[in-house]
């Protein structure tokens, strides 16, 4: 079956879609939980932490540096990063970014979201942010544009660029390595049946934040990342996904899925059927409402 995905410049016509069950609005939300917006209260779980930055700077360094770009971080998490290893006021990075002639697809219209490959880089002297930019995309356009990945998008009906937006959703929804694939086919899942992928990590990266928390008025933000609001694909990337990520994307799970949530951790349940998702999610609330309510160890 193939997959019609909507190109970058398609966007400015979605419109807006209706894929909810009466009285109630159905969402993916980050790391594949989903929630119930009823009457406008919201039953979700705790945002996830995001990571911080592993550049060892206590005191002098005896070798030689390096950063660390997490899976999953944002561009501006990255421009940050990259300042405090530099040592350079904020912001600076990403000032940067328009004069650092980076290696990208034309899709991205000089954007490097999804391309700042996360990996361990030296940070050497004389290290410029346009020098440590232009590695992370190369190193991303090494690990992209190989033949594998290019014939995976290809044979999923996506161009490259495509199928590393799919990867960033992947990557900032699935809650493991093991849920990835399925995470893919699932967005695969409704972006063929023409719904709405409804993912707040999507909307997150509209608000910049990292969070489970979503209100209904949150879902009516005017954003082209909107998931809620808008039809397909969201312009760009909304992160920088790794390997495994990618290689979800182009190789999703076989599987009729629509639906999915994490239950507790370790727990993340698959479906198509509506009302089954519905227990599932109740069983969600129920296991949040007692672990909260539990005094910290």
């Amino acid at each position: 079956m193939q997959t019609n995905l909507p190109s970058r410049g398609s966007r400015g016509s979605r419109g807006s879609w209706g894929s909810r069950s009466p009285g109630n609005s159905v969402r993916l939300t980050r790391r594949g939980r989903l929630a119930l917006v009823v009457s406008g209260a919201v039953l979700v779980g705790t945002a996830v932490a995001v990571p911080l930055l592993t550049f060892t700077d206590n005191g002098p360094p005896t070798g030689p540096r390096t950063l660390v770009i997490p899976e999953g971080w944002r561009a501006g998490q990255v421009y940050d990063a990259i300042d405090k290893a530099l040592a350079l006021p904020a912001g600076s990075t990403k000032q940067a970014v328009a004069k650092a002639d980076l290696k990208l697809p034309s899709a991205a219209e000089g954007n490097p979201e999804g391309y700042l490959f996360p990996a361990t880089y030296p940070v050497r002297a004389g290290a410029t942010p346009q020098s440590l930019l232009a590695l992370m995309v190369d190193t991303a356009e090494k690990k992209f544009e190989g033949a594998p990945i290019a014939a995976g998008a290809q044979r999923n009906s996506m161009n490259l660029y495509q199928a590393v937006t799919v990867a960033s959703i992947v990557q900032a929804e699935a809650a493991s390595k093991a849920d990835m694939a399925k995470v893919a086919r699932v967005v695969f899942n409704r972006l063929e049946r023409g719904m709405p992928l409804q993912m707040d990590s999507t909307l997150n990266y509209a608000l910049n934040r990292s969070t489970a928390r979503t209100t209904a008025a949150d879902t009516r933000v005017e954003s082209p990342y909107n998931s809620y609001q808008r039809m397909g694909l969201p312009p760009t990337p909304i992160d920088n996904p790794g390997e495994d990520a990618m290689h979800a994307a182009i190789n999703p799970a076989p599987g009729d899925w629509l639906y999915f949530v994490t239950v507790k951790p370790g727990d993340t349940r698959f479906t198509a059927d509506y009302a089954q998702h519905q227990r599932n999610v109740a069983e969600f609330n129920a296991w949040q409402r007692t672990h909260s309510a539990q005094p910290p160890k």
